[in-house]
């Protein structure tokens, strides 16, 4: 079996549990507050992350618009990606990689926050949306990109398209739930997509990791069993923990770092050789994973 290579964990729900104010791009344009983002680094490379993640998952033009920011999209990703640079180099780790974090996310209408900036979203929006992410993260010292919570195929595809055109390697996470019949589908409740579909949809494309994640620590393992009947390469897994109020996250229920080892155990004997955090977790969780073997 191949040594655990520790991801790092949750960046977003860090920030606020920091004391950062989540917006209407929820952390999107947390990365101003740059000394606290660099902070957040530097704590998980020390805690033993050998891959750090921009916080630029909830920073695409649309998101950013949503807080009435987009025309602040340079600014403040520059602050985010040279976040992780200047941990990096603070550190001395420079064997550490940044993965370029890029998801599909839209804004959520459930709160006062949100602006009436974005309804609807074009699929020629995202898809220009996606590559100026791209283009950004991987001129500018991204090692990778990390595409996070794939859970919606119809803009899984837009996304995944506009991959093609990465000169760097691109990790494709997905994010799952399951049904009351004990399947295992998209996160998506709207509709009942299964992760199956999920998966066919990327073998059509050459991405270099897989993985599972903002998915619950209760279905990650059947998530890395059935990644491995699609997949060859390397797999990666990060649940969350906890839970969702928007713009917030709530962390009564985040698991413990002990009961989390034992957990990283089981998927690491499955094969997942990455192993993190999303939502909830914090540098604990992967201080406490650095050890496995």
């Amino acid at each position: 079996m191949k040594d655990l290579i520790p991801l790092d964990g949750a960046i977003g729900t860090e920030l606020q549990k920091r004391g950062v104010k989540m917006d209407g791009s929820w952390c999107g344009s947390a990365s101003l507050h740059q000394d606290i983002l660099k902070k957040v680094h530097i704590d998980y490379i020390n805690a033993g992350s050998k891959i750090i993640t921009t916080n630029t998952y909830a920073s695409s033009r649309i998101m950013l618009k949503a807080a009435s920011m987009e025309k602040r999209f340079e600014e403040i990703n520059l602050k985010a990606v040279n976040s992780a640079l200047s941990a990096r180099k603070e550190t001395n780790k420079n064997d550490v990689l940044i993965a370029g974090s890029i998801s599909h996310r839209y804004p959520i209408a459930d709160g006062d926050i949100l602006s009436q900036a974005v309804v609807n979203v074009s699929k020629n929006e995202l898809q220009d949306s996606t590559y100026e992410m791209l283009h950004l993260l991987s001129n500018n010292g991204c090692d990778l990109i990390l595409l996070e919570m794939m859970y919606r195929p119809e803009r899984m595809e837009v996304v995944f398209d506009v991959m093609r055109k990465s000169k760097i390697p691109v990790w494709v996470g997905f994010s799952c739930r399951k049904s009351d019949t004990g399947e295992i589908l998209s996160l998506t409740d709207e509709s009942e997509v299964t992760f199956k579909e999920m998966m066919l949809l990327a073998q059509n494309y050459e991405f270099d990791v897989w993985g599972a994640m903002h998915t619950s620590v209760d279905i990650i393992d059947e998530c890395i069993k059935m990644i491995k009947e699609n997949f060859n390469g390397p797999i990666f897994a990060y649940p969350d923990s906890g839970g969702w109020l928007s713009p917030n996250w709530t962390f009564d229920n985040v698991i413990n770092p002990k009961k989390f080892i034992e957990k990283v155990k089981v998927w690491h004997a499955l094969g997942a050789q990455i192993v993190g955090g999303c939502c909830g977790t914090s540098p604990d969780h992967i201080k406490a994973i650095s050890s496995i073997k």
